[in-house]
């Protein structure tokens, strides 16, 4: 009886030692990591579905012609059951990535599924105690999200596919990714869509594919558990139906996530049936229940799964938010970002 009390009470407290951890990480001050330059090496690493060499020979061409130098990591084209590798030879790539001081940031290969295995092997402190910037967008969402949730900015952008791909959208996108990675700020300016709702907000920005960080809910990885300190939330997604992202909406109503926002962007939605529920398409949907918050939102914001326009996004990072009736503005304010050395 007194050894069995004994393991509880060491269980009990590695328990709360472990919740106090978590804890001290989420209020970390989130920090920029330090601008690229010249000669700066870059890992390409595959934490989701299988891809293959002649994508990730592009991504190192791109990377390149910026001046940096590029390396993949052992596993990035290792293929189990659809993923880059089993969760195991995944997690070794980001770890490595991540704790090799000479890589001073992280590419991934592309999108698809398994990132959150990845995730299963990653403590969160790993992310804080190697602060580089990590590029990618889709399933790499759950990546960023775990990243904030350390204390780090990150940057939800186009990865090696997108960073090959050559026409006067794509240059353009991929210049100002390459501008954010060397410290230069952007201001985006959007066309006006009829059901923006007007107002001007300031907060951290934070999101990316839906259905993946809903899949976080409440979870040490979630970036969300930040909303009390004023989030402007950016959501797109693809392949899920209008009834799948209702029930994601509610869901993050219900967490008392929406009644905390400061504001929210609406990117694309693409691959989806409509009409369905008597909505006539997805922004008709989420401007249905939307229109009750009384923040600034803009709708068909170019991020997300679009053929080339894909803005950048800098996770964590302080923003201004204008929208009005000429159209909407999304200021990155790098002076009030804590960076590194």
């Amino acid at each position: 009886m007194g050894d069995g009390m004994g393991a509880m009470r060491r269980r009990y407290a590695g328990l709360l030692l472990a919740v106090a951890s978590v804890t001290a990480l989420a209020q970390r001050p989130l920090v920029m990591p330090r601008p690229l330059q010249q000669g700066d090496t870059v890992a390409i690493i595959s934490p989701s579905s299988a891809t293959d060499s002649m994508t990730i020979s592009k991504g190192c061409e791109a990377l390149r012609a910026w001046g940096y130098v590029p390396v993949v990591g052992r596993n990035a084209l290792n293929s189990d059951h659809g993923f880059a590798g089993t969760a195991d030879e995944r997690a070794a790539d980001l770890h490595w990535a991540l704790q090799d001081a000479s890589v001073r940031a992280i590419v991934c290969s592309r999108g698809g599924d398994g990132a959150v295995q990845v995730l299963q092997r990653t403590p969160l402190r790993m992310f804080a105690e190697h602060p580089k910037w990590l590029m990618g967008f889709s399933d790499a969402t759950a990546l960023h999200s775990a990243q904030v949730a350390a204390g780090v900015m990150s940057i939800h952008s186009t990865m090696c596919e997108g960073l090959a791909m050559k026409n006067e959208v794509r240059d353009s996108v991929n210049q100002l990714l390459h501008d954010m990675l060397e410290g230069r700020m952007p201001c985006y300016r959007v066309a006006a869509h009829p059901l923006n709702q007007p107002g001007e907000a300031r907060g951290r920005l934070v999101g990316g594919n839906m259905s993946v960080f809903c899949g976080l809910a409440g979870s040490d990885y979630d970036f969300l558990n930040r909303a009390g300190e004023g989030l402007i939330l950016f959501i797109e997604d693809t392949n899920e139906g209008m009834s799948k992202v209702d029930r994601m909406l509610h869901q993050l109503e219900i967490r008392g996530i929406l009644g905390q926002l400061k504001g929210i962007i609406v990117g694309h939605f693409s691959k989806y049936k409509a009409p369905e529920s008597g909505f006539s398409d997805m922004y008709d949907m989420l401007h249905h229940y939307l229109q009750h918050y009384p923040i600034p939102v803009c709708y068909d914001f170019p991020v997300g799964h679009h053929s080339g326009l894909n803005l950048p996004m800098m996770e964590g990072c302080p923003v201004r938010l204008t929208v009005t009736a000429d159209g909407t503005t999304l200021e990155f304010i790098a002076n009030e970002s804590k960076g590194l050395q």
